[in-house]
């Protein structure tokens, strides 16, 4: 039961990890911005998702 329940949890990082890349590169911040949130979210998958959900950049690009 170990297993199953780690690999949903990791599908639900990951998935969650790539919208939130998706959002930063949508949305109308700098570059610079956009490359530090993306690194933060590929090098502290769960903490950085986090951090970027109540930090991170709101507006879309145009």
């Amino acid at each position: 039961m170990g297993i199953e329940v780690t690999g949903i949890v990791g599908l639900l990082v990951l998935i969650l990890d790539i919208w939130a890349i998706i959002n930063i590169l949508g949305s109308a911040t700098s570059p610079g911005s956009k490359l530090v949130w993306t690194l933060v979210i590929l090098l502290l998958p769960v903490i950085g998702v986090i951090i970027w959900f109540f930090l991170g950049p709101r507006s879309r690009a145009a």
